[in-house]
């Protein structure tokens, strides 16, 4: 099973950082939070999990 992110909405601020830096576009910010609306899509890289400033992310 292929890893994906998860966005603990507790820490997330909102401040769009995953979605400006995902190279498949699978995040949307929702109410103020990031949303993972195509974990399908998502290549594993990491780039939302090591840019999230307050470590709202994790890819498992």
């Amino acid at each position: 099973m292929a890893e994906r992110p998860y966005v603990d909405t507790k820490k997330c601020t909102g401040c769009g950082t995953c979605a400006s830096v995902c190279p498949a576009n699978v995040f949307e910010m929702v109410k103020g939070k990031s949303a993972v609306k195509r974990p399908n899509d998502c290549v594993q890289c990491r780039a939302c999990e090591r840019s999230c400033p307050v470590n709202a992310i994790v890819v498992k």
